[in-house]
């Protein structure tokens, strides 16, 4: 199981550099750069000038990852009969990743419109969290056979996590949505839009729809966080969940350092990258959580 654990902690490394690398080459206007798909221009080696090296380069990183997806799900199945939770994972992942495999050829062909963007980024982070529970469980399989001191579980503290990390998740979604149909600065003042509340063209809609959901992550991560240390989670829940508030944090000064500086390029990947972060570590400390309370109730029915 340990290798079931390293591969998907591998692939996950990748998978996230991989959209990190692809949001880098959209916001640099390089998206279109191959304007076919597979190849780039017709050939597997184009000209790399006017930005292509960022769109190929994309695409060869997403060939290495599809090589170690192949490498987790051929473990996966070795495993499969080992413990339960091997079974679904692998599916979540197959589907998944097929579907991403599809979709990044349906964004070139819809010229990176914003509802593509949107579908990409979301399903690449689905992709990466499904990776992410694959390699928690596995690690955690692991050692689950030697004696250890069974933490207790609460009911509730999964659900509030995954909640948490439910609305990181849309936060992330209505962003992307934001940054690829030019609305990052349809609203420049804080917290107010253009000196005024009451908003009125669409990209000032949607920019104000991000701040609340924003608004709404922040009170999320601050109730979960308050509730893995009342409750007296797991040390690894808590560290999790106090990682993803510190991310919270990162994350409102980036919005607000990309509005006042006027959306520098090196500010939006560090937005898009961190926002990412902040979503798997309530995703790690969710499925932390629904770890510890399915050992406690398995000790008791021991």
């Amino acid at each position: 199981m340990k290798i079931l654990g390293r591969l998907s902690l591998a692939a996950v490394l990748v998978a996230y550099g991989e959209v990190m690398l692809g949001s880098w080459t959209r916001i640099n206007g390089a998206g279109m750069t191959c304007p076919d798909y597979p190849l780039c221009h017709g050939e597997f080696i184009p000209s790399m000038g006017g930005g292509t090296v960022w769109e190929w380069t994309h695409r060869v990183t997403a060939a290495v990852l599809s090589l170690l997806v192949l490498a987790v799900l051929a473990t996966a199945w070795r495993y499969r009969k080992a413990a339960s939770f091997v079974a679904p994972f692998a599916s979540v992942i197959a589907a998944l990743f097929a579907f991403q495999v599809f979709l990044g050829a349906a964004t070139v062909h819809l010229s990176n419109s914003p509802i593509s963007v949107v579908w990409h980024w979301g399903t690449a982070m689905a992709f990466v969290a499904a990776l992410a529970g694959m390699a928690i469980f596995a690690f955690t399989s692991e050692r689950s056979s030697s004696p250890q001191r069974v933490v207790r579980g609460h009911a509730a503290l999964p659900l509030v996590l995954t909640v948490t990390a439910t609305i990181a998740f849309v936060t992330m979604c209505i962003g992307a949505y934001v940054s690829s149909s030019g609305a990052g600065l349809a609203c420049r003042d804080i917290p107010g839009c253009a000196g005024n509340v009451v908003v009125y063209t669409p990209g000032q809609y949607v920019q104000m729809l991000h701040r609340f959901v924003a608004a709404a992550c922040l009170l999320a991560s601050v109730v979960s966080f308050a509730l893995v240390w009342a409750l007296n989670a797991s040390a690894r829940v808590r560290i999790a969940a106090s990682v993803g508030l510190t991310l919270v944090f990162v994350q409102i000064v980036l919005g607000l350092l990309n509005v006042a500086l006027r959306l520098p390029i090196d500010l939006r990947e560090a937005h898009a990258a961190n926002a990412a972060l902040v979503f798997l570590a309530f995703v790690s400390a969710a499925a932390l959580a629904a770890l510890d309370l399915y050992r406690e109730q398995y000790a008791r029915a021991r």
